[in-house]
């Protein structure tokens, strides 16, 4: 079983609207809602891909009741959702159907007390024996502690159970010094983190902070890996257009499930590529288009990187 923890689940809403006009009234063509929060789209491409999945994280309030509704529609993802008194946030993607463009306007999270902080980290304690994997994932909502990835990362690892990171600002610098297995920012984020915008150099850097493996997301330019059996770039055949919405939580499922596969590291990024840009083709945020993703996997290239000065 892989774990996907995501502290700050949402009700994704996503809008598609035929050409965004600001500053005016928006016609809506269709309206699409789904359980969200980055380890919930993570813990969806997995179970879609074949694997068992069990998801934990926050809920609360209607809005969280219609996020366990709908998440129990998800094949093969078991929910240990942690319930609190607050209400989940929603996030609402406005989609431009002449343009492509994505607009995304994200609620703040609930305040999680201190009991209910505690009660999570007993039910994320328990569920460590079974995982073989798991992604910590997401922005912290308000009354988490700042290093609170960083705890987790060190329970897991007294598990022995692999661990992937995906966060940003303080919480990443913190999670990093834990040692996660993986960790997979994106550009912004690892220049956040090193200060460095060579992404080479920058990616070097992160991994001497501490984690095991970085992988870079680097938009249409794909993936950038720093591990220690060597250094790739992935790349995918061509740019695609579409909503980006989701798409580095595709690749985190991707090297999760390359990982639980024991496929080498250039396999594993050529899963997590073509995932990546199948999820920029498909209709509804976070989702992944088979067919583009059986496509592409046989056209992502993968090359070894020379270290930067």
């Amino acid at each position: 079983m892989i774990l996907t923890v995501t502290l700050n689940t949402a009700l994704d809403i996503t809008y598609r609207v035929r050409s965004l006009r600001p500053h005016a009234s928006n016609r809506v063509s269709e309206v699409t809602e789904r359980p969200g929060g980055k380890g919930v789209n993570v813990a969806r491409v997995l179970a879609a891909l074949g694997h068992e999945v069990t998801v934990t994280g926050f809920t609360g309030g209607a809005t969280g009741r219609v996020v366990r509704e709908r998440l129990a529609a998800v094949p093969g993802v078991v929910d240990a959702l942690v319930p609190i008194s607050g209400a989940t946030r929603r996030t609402v993607a406005v989609v431009d159907e002449r343009t492509g463009d994505t607009t995304q306007l994200n609620e703040p999270g609930p305040t999680v007390t201190p009991a209910e902080w505690s009660a999570f980290q007993h039910a994320y304690t328990d569920l460590l024996p079974s995982a073989s994997a798991v992604a910590l994932c997401g922005s912290l909502p308000p009354g988490v502690p700042v290093g609170a990835y960083a705890g987790l990362v060190r329970t897991a690892r007294s598990f022995s159970v692999p661990v992937l990171l995906d966060t940003s600002g303080e919480p990443l610098r913190r999670g990093v010094a834990a040692r996660p297995d993986i960790i997979k920012p994106n550009a912004d984020e690892l220049a956040e983190l090193t200060g460095s915008h060579e992404p080479l150099r920058a990616t070097q850097d992160a991994r001497r902070r501490g984690a095991g493996a970085v992988v870079a997301s680097l938009g249409p330019e794909g993936l950038l890996a720093v591990t220690r059996e060597g250094r790739w770039r992935a790349i995918p055949p061509t740019s695609l257009r579409g909503n980006p919405t989701g798409a580095g939580d595709a690749a985190v499922a991707g090297l999760l499930s390359g990982l639980a596969d024991h496929l080498p590291w250039p396999d594993r990024l050529t899963r997590a590529t073509a995932l990546a840009a199948a999820t920029v083709r498909a209709p509804v945020a976070g989702e992944f288009d088979r067919g583009v993703y059986e496509e592409l996997l046989g056209r992502v290239t993968v090359s070894a990187e020379v270290s930067a000065a």
